[in-house]
């Protein structure tokens, strides 16, 4: 195998400063595992950023969609992201366990930096971090994917 790391930051611009606080809701990490299905094939045993990412879109439209920031829905929406994902992560039966976080926060002004790094075998082990955005809010997305 091949050992290697990666790294991913996203950062969210602070327009300006405001007395308001932001709200930041990161309730959820998650692990999964998905079983077998297709042994010996090598897009079955890779983890296809693509797939993955197109995933995470459609749970975070179905999750959230056209919604305005509400405090009072994040922890849902974020459950029901992460949810989503994992279902149709596994759904895909790979030979995987899953790792998927949901940050959700009220667009206001202010700034936001996450970063994550890995140390895996970077032939089938793999990530990707999505962010989304409507005129209220930014959700931030990052699945992991570590073979099984």
């Amino acid at each position: 195998p091949q050992w290697g790391s990666a790294v991913q930051t996203v950062r969210l611009p602070s327009t300006d400063v405001r007395t308001e606080p932001a709200f930041v809701w990161v309730p959820h990490l998650v692990l999964q595992c998905g079983a077998p299905s297709h042994p010996g094939h090598s897009h079955w045993t890779a983890f296809v950023v693509d797939e993955v990412s197109n995933i995470v879109k459609e749970a975070i439209e179905s999750a959230i969609g056209g919604n305005a920031y509400q405090h009072s829905k994040v922890n849902q929406w974020t459950t029901n992201v992460v949810e989503q994902t994992l279902s149709q992560l596994t759904k895909l039966g790979k030979p995987f366990k899953y790792i998927v976080t949901c940050v959700i926060m009220q667009k206001n002004g202010a700034g936001l930096h996450t970063a994550s790094s890995c140390f895996w075998d970077s032939s089938t082990d793999g990530s990707c971090t999505v962010r989304w955005e409507n005129k209220t809010m930014y959700c931030i997305v990052s699945a992991f994917g570590l073979s099984i």
